[in-house]
């Protein structure tokens, strides 16, 4: 089996490729630079750039499944001009990968997006599944509506579309854990705005897993990707600090406090969604950290 893998040199990327290679799946990987193109047994590399539409079309060459995980980390302050790159960044490439494969022969079978659960309201009552329609009214819910709208495009060619909507991933080497560490390490733990938001939380390791088990066995449609059991923004950031052995006393950090700090991407902090992964569990996957202690435990025990 061959898979094309966009954004195969990220946080989520990196350990997918690894877990690939392992399961002797060869890959074929899109990058922006020479420097970043390898050329080894079952992991090549080809130049693209979405902005210009340019892309090598040997990269389709024997592929039966994409994974599309590009996209500029939405992490940054939101102005205007980081706003259209978030959006861009992920609709253009869909796009330029769409037309390729539209007037290129290839064999492709599948094609696997990342997504993510901001696409859910804001909520302290509801838990979502993958049924719920509704859109959060923030730039990320409209982010997140226009990425799968583009990746659904692919079903016109009769290719099978599976969204993963990621939560709250947690890893060792980079994203949301990183940054909440900073404070804790520092003895200056607090949790954010009322600290009751909810939190669906994964572990890297069942995500790339989940990934991997979304190819094996050929999913389509939306799956979420979050632990069986999510918890407060307070438990979260309580957890951690005692996981470190580290004093948690500091009071929460008022709202307009991270609004003034970080502008409109404070709502990443202080919105609440709590996600169901029972659609995936239904269809055969098994989370390996089930719950928040374990995940902690493993990656930062």
């Amino acid at each position: 089996m061959k898979v094309l893998i966009t954004g195969a040199t990220g946080l989520i990327g990196t350990e997918l490729v690894s877990l690939l290679l392992q399961n002797g799946i060869s890959i074929h990987y899109l990058a922006r630079s020479k420097k970043e193109i390898k050329d080894e047994p079952n992991y090549k590399g080809f130049l693209w750039n979405p902005e210009q539409g340019k892309i090598d079309e040997n990269c389709l060459i024997g592929i039966d499944t994409i994974v599309h995980l590009a996209g500029a980390p939405i992490s940054m302050r939101w102005t205007n001009k980081n706003k259209q790159e978030i959006i861009e960044s992920r609709i253009l490439s869909t796009n330029l990968l769409y037309r390729t494969l539209k007037s290129h022969p290839n064999q492709v079978k599948q094609f696997v997006s990342a997504s993510a659960i901001g696409i859910y309201p804001d909520s302290l009552e509801k838990v979502y599944t993958e049924e719920d329609k509704n859109v959060d009214d923030s730039f990320l819910g409209q982010v997140v509506v226009k990425w799968e709208q583009a990746a659904d495009q692919f079903k016109r060619l009769d290719i099978k579309v599976c969204k993963i909507r990621t939560g709250l991933v947690l890893a060792k080497k980079g994203g949301m854990l990183k940054e909440l560490l900073k404070p804790i390490k520092l003895g200056a733990g607090s949790a954010y705005g009322s600290g009751k938001q909810w939190q669906s939380w994964i572990h890297i390791d069942d995500l790339v897993h989940l990934y991997y088990f979304a190819i094996q066995n050929n999913w389509q449609d939306v799956y979420n990707a979050t632990a069986p059991n999510p918890v407060d923004n307070e438990e979260l950031t309580k957890k951690i600090a005692k996981t470190l052995d580290k004093p948690f006393f500091m009071p929460n950090i008022p709202e307009f406090i991270l609004k003034l700090a970080l502008g409109e991407m404070h709502i990443l902090l202080i919105a609440s969604q709590n996600v169901s992964s029972q659609k995936a569990q239904d269809n055969g996957f098994v989370f390996k950290f089930r719950t928040l202690d374990k995940a902690l435990q493993n990656l930062l025990g």
